[in-house]
């Protein structure tokens, strides 16, 4: 809808169609606040939804929610709708098209997946069918997974007064952090009151009269009233693989900087595409919402008839559980070994305000580091006291290719309710210049 509205933006009713095909119940709503609507943070559905269908509408453009687009027929220039309210098929014609299908919830092929009571949160329908289906006779969640949304409905699921366990196979959650950090986050959560698998697998979900009751694994039986997948998304591009349109090793569509498929007028954006990871130089799948707005106004503006183009990412992202917040940017030590990269780390504690300020707490920050270079590649943090924004002037340090001892200098905010004389940011980019410095 940000590619539409973008285009409707530059170009009249007169002078360009819009037509719009949308499978479930609403549209230009924030899938980010799903976990915050389970828990009760968010008052209702409605508070997630940006635009209304009605309101699309009234800016000329044809919206068409519970239609399905079933086919794409690049050779007549055609999509293959149906409408699931009744079922009636139809085709609309496209001079520009706009693929933006996102992402679906991975769900293994695993015994008793698709029963009643197992849950992917992927869209606002799925979040109404999952508060639809909470009762409070229920009293166990298992949450499959310790990702973002793993962590994330963990939490909402304790906070609607569920006992919640979560299985990961991984040897700590957060896998998007390196070990040693998602390892401060294992403790928050179980100190949350959350139980924590690691390193263990899902074999099945056992089904009794027709619904979930617990989650098997290798190392044991799970009860559960409610199971939730937090395994992540892949992209959804089975419609664009169909009509032949090339695929990443993602699975996602591959674009150009434009965010073209094809130089025909083919165009895909959000969780369905592959970006550049500006710090690797490698494409990758990466699915938030910001990317996707960006995408979306990339692809408005140059349906338009103006100019725009959508250069990459460096990977940042932010969570928390409970008051523990959590930021990452750029590549873990994996990533870098696997790019190529010879790599320094250094890990501090600082605290978030100055240590004699009230309501001073601690936070821990890791830097990872080019060792010939000095190149930053990435940053890790997990703490309180806004731990988690601090991670935005690493995602800016790296998208400008600075070095740890360039950040050194930063002139970054200063007074005691807000940081230390030196931020944690700058502590932490000391120390590894440091190390660079010195060879290790």
């Amino acid at each position: 809808m940000s590619a539409a509205s973008q285009a409707r933006r530059r170009r009249g009713e007169d002078d360009l169609e819009i037509v719009v095909v949308e499978r479930g119940r609403y549209s230009s709503y924030s899938a980010c606040g799903i976990p915050y609507l389970v828990s009760g943070d968010v008052d209702g559905p409605d508070a997630l939804i940006a635009r209304s269908p009605e309101e699309h509408r009234k800016r000329g453009i044809d919206l068409r929610m519970g239609t399905e687009a079933e086919g794409i027929d690049l050779d007549r220039r055609e999509i293959a709708i149906r409408d699931l309210a009744t079922g009636r098929a139809d085709r609309v014609g496209f001079d520009q098209l706009v693929i933006a299908t996102g992402a679906v919830p991975i769900r293994p092929p695993l015994p008793g997946i698709d029963a009643p009571g197992v849950y992917g949160v992927q869209t606002l329908d799925d979040a109404r069918e999952l508060l639809d289906w909470l009762a409070p006779r229920h009293r166990k969640a298992v949450v499959i997974g310790g990702g973002y949304i793993g962590i994330e409905m963990a939490e909402a699921m304790v906070r609607k007064g569920l006992e919640v366990t979560v299985v990961d196979r991984s040897a700590q959650p957060m896998s998007t952090l390196d070990p040693d950090m998602g390892a401060l986050v294992h403790e928050a959560m179980e100190g949350l009151g959350i139980d924590v698998v690691t390193e263990t697998e899902v074999v099945a979900i056992e089904v009794v009269d027709g619904r979930a009751s617990a989650v098997l694994t290798a190392d044991g039986r799970f009860p559960a009233d409610i199971v939730v997948l937090g395994l992540g998304v892949r992209p959804n591009t089975a419609l664009a693989r169909a009509a032949g349109l090339p695929l990443g090793d993602s699975g996602g569509l591959v674009t150009d900087l434009r965010m073209r498929v094809t130089p025909d007028g083919v165009w895909a954006g959000g969780d369905c595409v592959e970006v550049l990871d500006l710090v690797s130089g490698r494409r990758r799948h990466v699915a938030l919402g910001t990317h996707a707005n960006k995408h979306g106004r990339v692809i408005g503006t140059n349906i338009g008839g103006d100019y725009a183009t959508f250069p990459g990412v460096v990977g940042t992202a932010v969570s928390k559980v409970c008051d523990l917040e959590i930021g990452r940017t750029g590549l873990r030590e994996k990533d870098a070994a696997a790019a190529g990269y010879e790599f320094t780390t250094a890990t501090i504690e600082s605290t978030g305000r100055a240590g004699y300020y009230p309501g001073a707490r601690s936070m821990k920050v890791k830097m990872i580091a080019e060792r010939s270079t000095g190149r930053l590649l990435g940053v890790q943090i997990v703490g309180r006291d806004g731990a988690a924004k601090r991670i935005d002037t690493a995602a800016v340090a790296l998208t400008h290719r600075m070095t740890v001892e360039e950040m050194t200098a930063l002139d970054l905010g200063y007074a005691p309710p807000f940081s230390p004389v030196w931020d944690p940011i700058l502590v932490a980019a000391r120390k590894a210049a440091q190390k660079v410095a010195e060879g290790h």
